[in-house]
This record gives C-alpha cells, sequence and structure tokens, in this order.
C-alpha cells in the first residue's frame, strides 16, 4: 500500500487546475504574484483545521496511553 502511495504522489503534485494555470501565465508579473498569494491565503484555513484535529488526537493519544479515559 505504501508503495502505491508513493508511485501516485508525483501525478498528484503535478495536477493542477488548467484553467488557473493559464490565467496566471497570461498575466503580468505583479497579478501574478498577487495571484499566487491569494492561493496561498486560500489554503492557510484548511491547513489550520488539519493542525487543530493532529494536535486534538495527539492530546487524546496522550492521555488514554497514561491509562486515564476521561480526556484532561
Amino acid at each position: 500500500m505504501k508503495r502505491l502511495v508513493l508511485a501516485l504522489l508525483p501525478l498528484a503534485a503535478q495536477a493542477q487546475c488548467v484553467m488557473c494555470f493559464r490565467s496566471a501565465a497570461a498575466q503580468q508579473a505583479e497579478r501574478a504574484r498577487v495571484f499566487n498569494e491569494g492561493i496561498l491565503v486560500l489554503g492557510i484555513p484548511p491547513l489550520l483545521i488539519l493542525a487543530f484535529f493532529l494536535v486534538l488526537a495527539w492530546r487524546r493519544r496522550r492521555t488514554w496511553q497514561n491509562g486515564s479515559n476521561a480526556p484532561s
């Protein structure tokens, strides 16, 4: 399973929206920079949500390892 994921990773990393690529390529340098910043801004909320769930899972794991079933 791990080899399958690693084999598909380059394909997934290269998959991009053609419309976004073409519109960014047609822009001037300043507009392309703003476009890239907008993409980063839109990526921040999902990353924060993922980080929240990872921290929550890590805290729950520590609680269960200590022998207590009640979260702190």
